[in-house]
């Protein structure tokens, strides 16, 4: 094949590539932000009614080896705590990783889900699980750090 047909038939292939590329940090900031909303709100309503949360914990919630009341203060830290530092992108992955623990223990913990709900929390497990895998991406202050870093080691 001579390399005028050859680009033409790659040319569609390299832009889809390319606009792919483009859009990843896009994205990433994206699901960040989304899973970070769903989070952050789980963990202000906790603390908002920390009686009825304690209560929840205690009868309804079977956290496996902790007590109810440490459960509760974990599970709230965590969304308030780990939800900001995702959508900043600040310890990106370790951010979505201490939320894909707490989804995961939601999931096993509470024996009241219903279906539907079971299913959004597979669906938050795995834009997490794409963070945890990617990376929070370029739009985040992690990225900044590093081209920080970078400067700072040239210069040196």
């Amino acid at each position: 094949m001579n390399p005028l047909t050859c680009s033409r038939f790659t040319a569609p292939y390299r832009w889809l590539i390319r606009g792919g590329d483009l859009l990843q940090p896009l994205l990433l900031l994206l699901f960040r932000l989304w899973i970070a909303n769903v989070f952050f709100k789980s963990g202000l309503t906790k603390i908002d009614d920390w009686d009825t949360t304690l209560l929840l914990f205690t009868e309804e919630y079977h956290v496996p080896l902790l007590p109810p009341a440490v459960a509760a203060a974990l599970a709230a830290a965590g969304e308030l705590g780990l939800s900001a530092l995702l959508a900043l992108g600040l310890g990106g992955r370790f951010a979505a990783a201490g939320l894909f623990i707490l989804n995961a223990v939601a999931v096993i913990s509470y024996p009241g889900l219903t279906e539907a709900t079971r299913e959004f929390h597979y669906y938050w497990g795995m834009l997490i699980a794409v963070v945890l895998a990617f990376g929070p991406g370029l739009l985040s202050v992690d990225a900044l750090l590093r081209r920080w870093a970078r400067r700072c080691a040239a210069r040196d």
